[in-house]
């Protein structure tokens, strides 16, 4: 069975952990308990190994298949279209009140709304990354799949079959006809679990799709692009982890920024740069509860500093700070991409900018959601006199290169960034602050931005001190309120940066590059995509210079749109896009979702009602 391109899967989820559902009805990513946990399909990263949960109709030729959301939520209807009839596979997991001992379910509803179809269906797990071995026992109400490590059962009135260590059945269903399926982790020994009945089955859909919509009603965008922009909203909140508030990266591990390349890497944890923005993007719509829950994850983590006082730049979602990185190499990788790595070695690396996008999150809650406390605000101090005492170090800068430490002008920036924020905060709530320390470093970190981070070549601000080389990361000047967005050298650089790269820019056809791969040494070889985050950071930096410019405002429409797009079927995005306009890296991706809302935004506020 060949690989899916990233672009045809769907997501669902409840707020532990998720699965990516594929337009051919097949669940191809799911770890369980929580997102990092093992995984249980990964046919993702290895088609023949990885396990994957299937439900498609029998025959395939002359199929049509489509995919869509129900209305305002992520309840995820997979259809069949055929000459003889018409089926849909409904998947979601439930969410809300959760009873006791119910585990995290994954619900696939089967029906046939005209016609008939017949279906196969396959269960075959792949434990702990495709490395356990499982026992399958059939039973009268399901299937029971034993792990050393994790239970599963498989609940439905179906007549079930071993096909090797795989649950299969064949069943047709006429039209109005429905089967309801639940896989849910069991303790061993405990069956499969209860089978629904239909009722059931339809009030436990019910009560999913009041959740989802009771939430997202909460919204206060009410903009051009409100559909795309309660999407993301819905993507973010899948990412949110409820149990302690953190927001994952991304649900996935080792999808390809390249095909074939290396570039391959686990993003199911919390980076504090991720969150913080995601954060800024939860606040920007109304999402203040939500906002609320990571505040009181990122007070745990302030409180736990390491030894010298820094933060780490990422932690597991349960606030652990070891993420060992491994390489698998029994898997093979998204079409053939190696190695497969789960864990991150970059939990250890150097990144100052963390401080800048933690204090702008913690400004903007203060500003937006609830004041913050007194305690969080000692424990804030502190990082802020760590950050005037280590901001003129080297480190990794925020791509995480592996090719050593450098100057990045984003790291100052956002060194910046920090003091600035911790120095009106403390205006703003009379806090007790070392504010004389905190000023002088933050005019002496913006006098050297504008020094050394200023090329005359290129008459642009560059991507590290004593560099020519162009990167994205500079248009978050003006949206960080560093640089005025029509300031002659923030319109320079974003004139340089909209510069194709055979002319030395980082624009192709609306689409940006964080920076140019042959001019600087990232310590990685192969290439990568552009990367869509970079491209709502320009059109956002566009809508800001386009306030007196109308032509920079159209063309940040103009991008915007186009840039829309890209998305898959469903308004979903990975890390990157491709040459062939094809997804590339994990996905979704919560950093471009929460880009998205912040380029819509602002976009929406600056075009006007008279538009």
């Amino acid at each position: 069975m060949a690989y899916q391109p990233i672009e045809n899967y769907g997501i669902i989820g409840d707020m532990h952990t998720c699965a990516l559902v594929g337009m051919d009805g097949s669940i191809d990513w799911f770890c369980c308990p929580n997102f990092d946990s093992p995984s249980v399909f990964a046919a993702i990263l290895d088609h023949k190994k990885g396990g994957r949960f299937q439900i498609a109709p029998v025959q395939t030729q002359g199929v049509k298949h489509r995919q869509f959301y129900w209305p305002d939520t992520n309840v995820l209807i997979t259809r069949f279209l055929s000459p003889e009839g018409v089926g849909e596979v409904t998947d979601y997991m439930p969410v809300g009140a959760r009873k006791k001992n119910s585990g995290h379910r994954l619900v696939r509803r089967v029906t046939v709304v005209r016609g008939s179809m017949k279906f196969r269906m396959e269960c075959r797990p792949a434990f702990n990354y495709a490395r356990d071995p499982h026992e399958l026992s059939i039973l009268p109400e399901g299937a029971c799949f034993q792990s050393p490590s994790l239970s599963l059962g498989l609940a439905t009135h179906l007549p079930l079959q071993k096909d090797g260590n795989a649950a299969v059945a064949e069943f047709t269903l006429n039209e109005g006809q429905r089967v309801t399926l639940v896989l849910r982790d069991l303790e061993a020994g405990a069956g499969c679990g209860l089978v629904l009945s239909e009722t059931e089955s339809v009030v436990l859909f019910k009560r999913t799709v009041n959740y989802w919509r009771h939430w997202i009603s909460q919204s206060t965008y009410r903009g051009r692009w409100r559909e795309v922009v309660n999407r993301s909203s819905l993507v973010l909140k899948l990412l949110t982890y409820e149990p302690t508030g953190a927001i994952v990266a991304a649900p996935t591990c080792s999808l390809p920024e390249s095909l074939g390349g290396e570039r391959n890497w686990d993003y199911r944890y919390t980076w504090l740069r991720d969150a913080s923005f995601t954060l800024y993007g939860l606040l920007r719509v109304g999402f203040t509860d939500a906002a609320a829950k990571f505040m009181e994850w990122l007070q745990d983590r302030c409180a736990d500093l390491e030894p010298d006082g820094s933060l780490q730049i990422m932690y597991g979602i349960d606030g652990r700070r070891q993420l060992t990185e491994e390489i698998l190499d029994h898997l093979e990788g998204y079409r053939g991409s190696r190695p497969v790595r789960i864990g991150n070695a970059a939990h250890g690396q150097l990144q100052l900018d963390i401080y800048g996008e933690l204090m702008d999150a913690v400004y903007l809650y203060n500003k937006y959601g609830s004041p913050i406390s007194y305690d969080l605000w000692r424990e804030l101090r502190r990082l802020l006199n760590w950050v005037c005492d280590n901001w003129q170090r080297p480190d990794e800068g925020i791509w995480e290169v592996r090719g050593g430490q450098r100057h990045f002008v984003y790291s100052k920036l956002m060194s910046w960034v920090a003091l600035d924020r911790g120095l009106r905060l403390a205006a703003k709530r009379s806090f007790p602050s070392d504010h004389d320390r905190w000023l002088k470093v933050r005019d002496q970190i913006y006098e050297e931005i504008l020094t050394k981070g200023w090329s005359r070549k290129r008459q642009s601000f560059v991507q590290s001190y004593g560099s020519d080389t162009l990167d994205a990361s500079s248009l978050i000047m003006p949206l960080v309120l560093f640089m005025s967005p029509t300031d002659p050298r923030m319109l320079k650089t974003l004139d340089a940066i909209m510069q194709p790269p055979a002319k030395g820019g980082l624009l192709s056809n609306s689409l940006v590059y964080r920076y140019n791969i042959s001019e600087t040494p990232d310590g990685l070889a192969g290439d990568e995509g552009s990367f869509n985050m970079c491209t709502f950071w320009l059109v956002e930096a566009l809508t800001r210079a386009g306030r007196n410019d109308r032509v920079r405002l159209e063309t940040a429409r103009l991008i915007f749109e186009r840039m829309l797009g890209y998305a898959n079927h469903l308004g979903l995005y990975a890390e990157e896009t491709g040459p062939s306009g094809e997804a590339l890296g994990n996905f979704p991706q919560a950093f471009t979702h929460f880009a998205l809302i912040s380029a819509a935004f602002n976009l929406d506020r600056a075009l006007g009602a008279g538009d």
